[in-house]
């Protein structure tokens, strides 16, 4: 399970992402409001703990903004010291799906996140599909026409990405960042990853489905 921690005050992170590191999640984290919309925007979370005091874009704006994207559906659990009850249904309004007041203990946030993720997955299954290419992001399994197909840990954050963006064009820096965020290799990497995703996914079929747009990037999607 893969979270998203935004929150500026950087003693307040190091502990949550700690603690959440010890119960088995794997966490990312941001201190302003454009850096966490921007990895909201471009990796995949299971749920956001959004501060709301944030610098360069609050929290409520953040999550508005979410709710308005195509990552609508991602739970988003707010954090604040603003106790009011005009706050708490403002952070409501904007989309969140919890809301705790600081300051909490560290196990009543795990205990939230917990209790989130159970009522918001249902236990479903979390299934990407284009046209008949199937990515299962909780097992990890790529399958085509039936069949299983073996693709490489960057294989599949390309795929991802590019699965929830079909049938849209997603540029080239956008790929490079979702893979290797502000320090990506060098100019080559990207063409080198995409061809070998393209050998697994469409080399052994009759349709292809992964299109290079050139001069802007590459798109996942029938024609």
């Amino acid at each position: 399970m893969r979270l998203l921690l935004v929150e500026d005050n950087r003693d307040i992170l190091a502990n949550l992402a700690d603690y959440l590191a010890l119960k088995g999640y794997e966490v990312d984290c941001a201190q302003d409001g454009l850096t966490g919309l921007h990895l909201a925007a471009t990796q995949h979370y299971d749920l956001i703990v959004l501060d709301v005091m944030l610098p360069g874009m609050d929290g409520f704006t953040l999550c508005q903004r979410l709710r308005d994207s195509e990552r609508s559906h991602v739970p988003v659990i707010m954090l604040t010291a603003r106790d009011t009850l005009d706050d708490r249904l403002q952070g409501f309004r904007t989309g969140a799906d919890d809301y705790l007041t600081k300051p909490f203990a560290l196990s009543e946030l795990a205990a939230r996140i917990a209790a989130v993720l159970k009522r918001t997955r249902g236990g479903g299954r979390r299934v990407l599909s284009v046209a008949d290419l199937e990515y299962d992001l909780d097992t990890l399994a790529v399958v085509r026409a039936g069949q299983a197909l073996h693709v490489g840990p960057i294989g599949l954050k390309l795929l991802e990405v590019l699965m929830q963006k079909s049938p849209g064009v997603v540029r080239r820096e956008a790929l490079e960042s979702a893979l290797w965020g502000d320090s990506p290799p060098d100019s080559d990497s990207l063409r080198s990853h995409i061809h070998t995703l393209r050998q697994q996914i469409d080399k052994p079929f009759g349709t292809p489905l992964l299109h290079t747009v050139h001069g802007v990037g590459y798109r996942l999607a029938e024609a």
